[in-house]
């Protein structure tokens, strides 16, 4: 793969990211200070965090040049407006033409808005990366079926296999059973100095201890309003 479903595609293995949740992000979603990327309206209206991969801030940076100097032009017509999600629109008069609300991955031509009227330039099609991934995957002769959400699984199988061989390590007690994507946050026992650990979890340990202290007084409570609601 090549050019910008190549970046596509390293980010849905590098960051775990769902096929809409990466042609849908946003400008202002990537954190280059703190090596993350943030998940907003993904599967279920869930945010979350995750990883952004150091090899690929690079080659962000580059292809975020070229689509502010996209945009620049856009402004330069009198377009440079993007969907916004919800009243944002209303909220925020002029957020749709910011540069932080811009898509990471604008498509090539403008489209017009069927609910306002509006042209705007939309996010690329995701049917361009799934062809683009179905035809690496023939080129290169895999003999297995494989999609954009197989980036996805290989990220949290990987992830799943450096927590095995860390409590092979230290002696902790391997996790039983299958594994779920949901099974990747961090737990107490990762929160050593040999584990890596991602920005901002430098007190992960103190808030372990607060979340269980809270459990402990809270737990009769919960019990209590189960109780009366069955």
């Amino acid at each position: 793969m090549h050019g910008e479903h190549r970046l596509m595609a390293e980010l849905l293995y590098g960051a775990g990211l769902r096929l809409m949740e990466c042609v849908r992000l946003r400008v202002k979603d990537i954190d280059f200070g703190y090596g993350q990327i943030t998940i907003r309206d993904g599967k279920g209206l869930r945010q979350r965090v995750t990883l952004l991969p150091q090899r690929l801030r690079r080659s962000l940076q580059l292809h975020l040049a070229h689509v502010r100097a996209l945009h620049q032009r856009d402004l330069a017509s009198g377009g440079g407006r993007v969907y916004l999600p919800f009243a944002l629109e209303r909220k925020y008069r002029n957020a749709d033409r910011s540069w932080p609300w811009q898509y990471v991955f604008p498509a090539a031509k403008l489209s017009k808005d069927p609910r306002s009227g509006e042209l705007r330039r939309h996010h690329v099609s995701e049917k361009n990366l799934q062809n683009a991934v179905k035809l690496a995957i023939r080129q290169a002769g895999v003999p297995k079926a494989a999609s954009c959400h197989t980036f996805r699984h290989s990220f949290a199988t990987h992830l799943l296999g450096e927590r095995l061989r860390y409590s092979h390590r230290t002696r902790t007690p391997r996790p039983q059973g299958r594994f779920h994507h949901y099974d990747l946050h961090p737990r107490p026992e990762q929160t050593g100095p040999d584990y890596p650990q991602p920005a901002g979890r430098a007190t992960a340990g103190r808030e372990a201890a607060l979340r269980s202290e809270l459990d402990e007084n809270f737990r009769p409570i919960l019990v209590r309003c189960m109780w009366h609601a069955r």
